[in-house]
Order: structure tokens, then C-alpha cells, then sequence
């Protein structure tokens, strides 16, 4: 999956909260929220991709994923929230080189070559993590301790990064090659900016080998380091990304200049941007992994980030005149986004209701961002009820139609698209605020249901009314149109 990554430290937020967020940019995968609840969660898991066959503990917890519709090439749950409070991302797919591939090649299946011959299966990856980890793990450290152990045993055949969050941490892991694997806690103080890129740019392996407190591997990482040569650093330092990623002329037009992009928001007046003496620009290999911001992060910030177009600047494919630049970066907001989330754990509610998960469907430009109260028995249909028919009946197809009408529109559109983002994002705070202090008061955490319910028909109501202000936009405009005053 060509996506990307957002983490929010707790000090680095607005409100002390943590946040891990994600776009999901498939293939046009038609998505939805959903509730999976301990009676529904499988004891026995076989991947759809890889065949591989993984039993699972007793005891899941309660969590919601957002899978895709159409199984036929497996669940894909994408991102989540336990009733734990832990939430999980999964995955950012990332990049890697041919030396550590060739030293621990990637775990593919491979299918039997006759009728009654054996195959042998492949590893676990982005169609498999959340199932495997999200309803068992109590902390984000113990969602890194599951999956490492995971992938060390049955291997994955992808390169990824995944994230984990709980009241008090983030932890980031990624896949090296086969059955490898590191992992580091999030700084507080930081936001984390990762394209489809091997990301870290520093390590600490005696910490690792140690007390683990802010950093985890696999356990003969060091050793594969230096058994098969890979280490390319100077001087004594650790930048994981030289080691296992990749330095591509393709990653200077698809993934670094995201990064420039966000760090851009992030630090505009620490670094230089832009300019003949830029410190980064959109091609640097060297933009940092993580950046303390300037100001801090709210929700509205990293939906901006995740929605970017390379707005400000010449790079911007929605401009109206042409910079020699338009269009030449791959944007962050794209045509083919399944869902959004930013998994948001919060310290000041009660424990039912400190998970909260914000939500949005197709392209990030265009859509607008819901929150949902994730430890419910059962989500809003509006949510979860959704087929692979076109209708205004569900958030993911209405905002789909309101995307792909209002593109290639932008300058008509724009305006209205600014309006409906922001009346969703406003009164569903509204809405959040009204309820935090309801089951604060009364202690009665069903009353989330209710929450969510009021949620969903505000954010029907808001989609329903764009959709009929863009179509009627764009209908204006369209080049079959003749009246009798032209004549």
C-alpha cells in the first residue's frame, strides 16, 4: 500500500493526547468501520495472500478495524482501536535494498507446482497484522513485543512500518527483510512525518540490548548487521535508514517530497524549505524522521498534513497557471485513498471513552474527518454498512462522489469542500464535548452509542447537503451545456 504516516506525541499535541494516523491509499478499496467483538474473533487465522495458518490467543478484546468489503483478497482491518485504549496502524508500506534482501529474503508463498504437490506458505503482512495483534496486546509496547515475535517466527514477504499508541506512548517498528525487525519509542515532544520509506534515522542498540526502554529489535539484529556487511555509516553513527532503505532516483518524485511537505508545516521557520539555500528540498534523502513542531499538533493539523497537495507551492497540481512544476511530486492527498484514521488516545476522560478514532473516506483532499467512540458493541450503519454499490446511503461513497466531482472542479469547488470540512470537524467536537462530559457525570459509557449515533446522521446530514451543492457546481459547467438565450 502506497500510504502515509503521522504519530503526535503526547507533548507534542494540543491536548496531551496521543495520536497515531494513517492514509490508506489502495486501489480504490472500498472500505468501512467496523466493531469485532470477543464472540466474533477467530481462534484460527489463515491469510488469504499467504496461506499462512496462525492460531491465536484466548481472551481478544473488543476492537474495531476497517476492512475491506470485498473479501476475496482478505480482510485488510488497516487501523484500529482496543478496548484496551491501544490503538494500532498497519501498515505503512516502506523500502528496503538489495543486500539486506538478498541476506534475509522476504517469506513468500509458493504455490504447488502439480496437482498433489505441497505448498509452502508465506509470511504474515498488512492483510494480517491488526487481526493477529490489536485484540491482544494491553500497551503499545506489548503490541511491538506481539508482532515482533511474529514476525520472527512465520517472517512476512513486504516491507513495513507499523504504529502503536496508548495514553502515554508511541512506538513505531519496522520490517527488515524476512524475519528482522526494530522498533523506537516515539519522543513526546515530536511528530513523526513517514512516506513510503524505510524512516528511522537513529538507534540505539546498546539501549536495545539493554533496558529496551525507548528502543527493541529482534534479537541477532546487530549480528545480521555485521555478518552480511550492510552497515553504510561513517564515524560510528546508526542511521537505520542508510542500513536497510533504499536511495532511489523514483523515491525523489514519490516519497521524500511528502516528507519536505510536512516537515515544511511542522518547522517553516527552523529550516529553510525553499530556495537556492534550502536546508531540505523535496528531494533530500535527509529530511529528519521526526521534527519538534513549532506549535502543537491538534487533530485539525494532522488532517491538514494527510490531506496535502503540496498547497503554497509551485507544486501544487491544482493550480490555475503553469509553474514548468505542477503536479510533479506525488501528492499525499490522492485519487485512490481508501480511509484515513487518526487514533487518538486521550488522558483526561474516563477509561471508556479515552480511545477516540477519526475517520474519513476516499480521497483526504476532499473528504472530512469524523470521530467515533471505538469501545461500542456495534458502529452507526451510515459507517459500517457498506456494499460495493455506488450510494448515498454510507460516508464512504458519499464521500467518494463528492471527491471525484469536485476534482476536477478544484477552483469551484474548493470553497464548499472548506465549508463541509469544517462543519463536520466542528460539530463533531461538539458533539465529542457534549458526551465526554455526559459519561463523566453520569458514568454510563453507553452512552457512547448514542454519541456515535448523533455523530453519524450530523455527518450524513453535512455530506448529503455538499454533495447537492457540488453536483450542482459541476453540472453548470459541463461542455454539453446550451440554453435558447445562447442561440
Amino acid at each position: 500500500m502506497a500510504c502515509t504516516t503521522v504519530l503526535v506525541g503526547k507533548r507534542a499535541s494540543n491536548d496531551n493526547s496521543t495520536m497515531i494516523a494513517r492514509t490508506d491509499d489502495g486501489h480504490y478499496d472500498v472500505k468501512k468501520i467496523i466493531v469485532v467483538e470477543p464472540k466474533d474473533q477467530k481462534k484460527h487465522y489463515k491469510s488469504v495472500n499467504s496461506h499462512v495458518e496462525v492460531d491465536l490467543p484466548d481472551a481478544p478484546m473488543r476492537y474495531t478495524m476497517c476492512p475491506n468489503v470485498d473479501t476475496k483478497e482478505g480482510i485488510w482491518p488497516a487501523t484500529g482501536i482496543n478496548a484496551a485504549n491501544v490503538g494500532m496502524t498497519a501498515t505503512e508500506t516502506i523500502t528496503s535494498n538489495p543486500r539486506v534482501l538478498a541476506a534475509d529474503p522476504y517469506v513468500d508463498l509458493v504455490k504447488a507446482k502439480t496437482p498433489r504437490g505441497k505448498e509452502t506458505p508465506g509470511g504474515i503482512g498488512e492483510e494480517d497484522f491488526v487481526v493477529l495483534v490489536l485484540p491482544y496486546i494491553h500497551t503499545a509496547r506489548e503490541g511491538v513485543e506481539r508482532l515482533g515475535s511474529l514476525l520472527e517466527q512465520y517472517g512476512t514477504y513486504e516491507s513495513n512500518g507499523i504504529a502503536f499508541n496508548d495514553e502515554n506512548e508511541i512506538w513505531w517498528l519496522e520490517t527488515i527483510g524476512g524475519h528482522h525487525w526494530m522498533a523506537r519509542r516515539v519522543p513526546d515532544d515530536v511528530v513523526v512525518i513517514n512516506p513510503n520509506q524505510f524512516g528511522m534515522d537513529g538507534f540505539d542498540f546498546d539501549d536495545a540490548y539493554g533496558e529496551a526502554k525507548e528502543n527493541m529489535c529482534s534479537k541477532d539484529l546487530r549480528e545480521f548487521i555485521m555478518k552480511y556487511r550492510l552497515d553504510l555509516n561513517q564515524d560510528g553513527k546508526c542511521n537505520p535508514r542508510d542500513i536497510f532503505g533504499s536511495h532511489r532516483d523514483r523515491d525523489h518524485l514519490y516519497n521524500t517530497p511528502r516528507a519536505w511537505f510536512m516537515g515544511r508545516f511542522l518547522a517553516p521557520r527552523r529550516y529553510r524549505w525553499d530556495g537556492p539555500d534550502a536546508d531540505f528540498t523535496p528531494e533530500s534523502d535527509d529530511i529528519p524522521w521526526s521534527l519538534v513542531p513549532e506549535r502543537k499538533i491538534a487533530v485539525e493539523d494532522v488532517k491538514y498534513l494527510l490531506s496535502g497537495h503540496f498547497q503554497g507551492t509551485d507544486y501544487d497540481p491544482y493550480l490555475n497557471r503553469d509553474t514548468g512544476k505542477r503536479g510533479m511530486y506525488r501528492s499525499i492527498g490522492i485519487n485512490r485513498t481508501g480511509v484515513m484514521t487518526v487514533c487518538q488516545i486521550r488522558s483526561d476522560v474516563p477509561d471508556a471513552v479515552k480511545g477516540l478514532e477519526w475517520v474519513c473516506f476516499g480521497s483526504t483532499t476532499f473528504d472530512a474527518l469524523l470521530p467515533v467512540y471505538p469501545n461500542v458493541p456495534k458502529l452507526p450503519k451510515y459507517l459500517s454498512d457498506v456494499s460495493l454499490d455506488v450510494s448515498t446511503d454510507t460516508f464512504y461513497w458519499g464521500s467518494r462522489l463528492i471527491g471525484a466531482l469536485a476534482d476536477p472542479h478544484y477552483s469551484a469547488c474548493i470553497q464548499m469542500i472548506d465549508r463541509y470540512q469544517d462543519a463536520v470537524m466542528t460539530r463533531g467536537r461538539e458533539i465529542v464535548l457534549e458526551y465526554d462530559a455526559k459519561i463523566a457525570e453520569t458514568g454510563d459509557a453507553k452512552l457512547a452509542v448514542q454519541a456515535n449515533e448523533k455523530l453519524s446522521a450530523m455527518a450524513k446530514e453535512e455530506t448529503i447537503s455538499t454533495l447537492n451543492k457540488v453536483l450542482y457546481e459541476v453540472s453548470t459547467r459541463m461542455k454539453n451545456g446550451y440554453s435558447l438565450a445562447d442561440y
